[in-house]
């Protein structure tokens, strides 16, 4: 049953005897003070339905632990034993000085229960409905899309590790597997495989071995749908690095599209920030309003999610008119077409594309007559577009007297349209004119600064395994982040969310 915050408070209550000594303006002052308005009993009634059993912690209680909890970036039995020996977090979370607090696996309990529930994000909902009370992005209608990378919880994999982990799982949960015959290695053994690793001749031995077992376990077992994922997942890893080669498994070279990099966590993956930096886990994606620096909101996928589409979604809550800053990332035709469509003024930088010839003519120099079907080329030359969108200026190209500035191929000048060519083409164009420069150089740098908030410290590693369970994670923390915001705005509470800057 639902365990209710006492109104009454006990005779050692650190509030009462240490609020002098929590900062004024922190965040535990002010959860000291409205904790039970910002997240009251009734907002966590439906997760313990029945009236029957022991109490739980007080609602208020547990979710102002998970806020400091996400502000600091704490594990949860750090988070616990902070709510033991620090007295700023007794006096937020309404605790006597000699309260022991509550066991770590609370806080699993509780995140278990919202993950389940109908609304998981209720915290980070919370603080948004005291960001619309106040009215502070009343008028406000820029918002910036950006993304960072965060590191996953667990080691990257190579084929081996990968191959062996997948059997052993297996092995592990689906019935008779541990009775299937296979030759590779020792799979009830902890130990890597006994093979000369510096051997060339033996790894490759090794890896066409780990493959046949996976192949014969995969032919042996059969699962319900419960214990399906792990035959798919041993199947998945059993393909995606190697090829059949003269009759022998081997790896391939190369990297696969969307390789799955760790079994212990198959949603993580691996991203190139740039040709010499990567990192291995998922992508937060934000909507900020830049001149508040407040998270309007926030989405986790994996690491090579694009950023285009997850961008759009994010601001499916917004009321049509915003001013969308981006940097080239969200320039896909598809993502301004959304926008477009959406109601938003674009201000995304484009993609940057070369020249077929250095220092000659782009696509732009050529004109397109959608409802004509028709290319033309800066000498004039008239091609019609292939229903596949393709304009092919060949023979045309032959005697021209401008080729040398516009192809060196062969068959002449050929383009590849997109579909949402004209939406590009826009885009290049007012980014060439400079219509919405100043704004990016103002506006689109202080995203940044919220992205810096979001990462700072242990917070650039997630703490669970998966995208939904690390979903909740990056809403509480958001959620953290925007209340500290506000109360360094002069967040107040008097019967109505007010601030001082406003």
């Amino acid at each position: 049953m639902q365990g209710l915050s006492e109104s009454n408070r006990e005779l050692l209550d650190a509030s009462a005897l240490c609020r002098q000594l929590v900062p004024a303006g922190s965040v535990e002052a002010f959860l000291a003070d409205h904790r039970h308005d910002l997240f009251p009993d009734e907002m966590f009634a439906d997760l313990f339905v029945s009236k029957r059993g022991r109490p739980s912690i007080p609602a208020d209680t547990v979710a102002s632990v998970m806020v400091l909890q996400a502000l600091e970036g704490l594990s949860d039995r750090d988070a616990a034993r902070a709510l033991t020996d620090r007295i700023s977090w007794k006096v937020a979370c309404g605790l006597a000085l000699d309260d022991a607090g509550f066991d770590f696996t609370v806080l699993t309990y509780w995140r278990t229960r919202l993950r389940a529930s109908e609304r998981p994000e209720r915290i980070f909902d919370a603080v948004r409905r005291v960001i619309e009370a106040t009215g502070i992005l009343a008028g406000r209608t820029r918002r910036v899309l950006d993304s960072t990378l965060l590191d996953d919880a667990v080691a990257t994999q190579d084929t081996v590790t990968q191959l062996i982990g997948a059997i052993r799982r297996v092995r592990r949960v689906i019935r008779g597997a541990g009775d299937v015959a296979l030759l590779a290695h020792d799979y009830d053994s902890p130990a890597k495989p006994a093979i000369a690793w510096d051997d060339e001749a033996a790894r490759a031995e090794l890896v066409d071995a780990l493959v046949k077992d996976a192949r014969h376990l995969l032919e042996a077992c059969e699962a319900d749908d419960d214990e399906s994922a792990a035959l798919a997942l041993l199947a998945l890893v059993a393909g995606q690095d190697v090829e059949l080669f003269e009759g022998r498994w081997r790896i391939v070279r190369g990297v696969v599209k969307d390789r799955v990099i760790s079994v212990v966590d198959p949603e993580s993956r691996h991203m190139h920030k740039s040709r010499s930096s990567y990192r291995d886990g998922y992508k937060a994606h934000v909507a900020v309003e830049p001149e508040t620096g407040l998270i309007s909101a926030a989405a986790l996928t994996p690491a090579n999610a694009p950023d285009g589409p997850t961008g759009v979604a994010l601001l499916e809550g917004e009321e049509p008119g915003l001013s969308v800053l981006a940097d080239g990332a969200y320039g896909s035709g598809e993502t301004l077409a959304a926008l477009e469509a959406a109601g938003h003024e674009r201000m995304i930088k484009p993609f940057t594309s070369n020249t077929a010839v250095p220092g000659g003519f782009h696509r732009d120099d050529f004109t397109i007559d959608e409802d004509a079907g028709t290319a033309t080329c800066p000498a004039g030359h008239v091609v019609a577009i292939t229903p596949r969108r393709h304009a092919t200026f060949g023979a045309r190209c032959a005697s021209c007297p401008l080729r040398s500035r516009c192809t060196n191929a062969r068959k002449g000048r050929h383009l590849n349209l997109n579909v949402h060519d004209a939406e590009l083409v826009e885009s290049r164009r007012a980014w060439r004119d400079g219509e919405f420069i100043s704004d990016c150089r103002k506006y689109r740098p202080m995203v940044e600064r919220s992205l810096a908030w979001l990462v700072r410290g242990p917070s650039r590693r997630v703490r669970f395994r998966g995208v939904e369970k690390n979903q909740m994670g990056l809403s509480t923390r958001v959620a953290a982040i925007n209340l500290r915001r506000l109360i360094n705005l002069g967040l107040a509470y008097d019967g109505t969310w007010s601030l001082a800057t406003t």
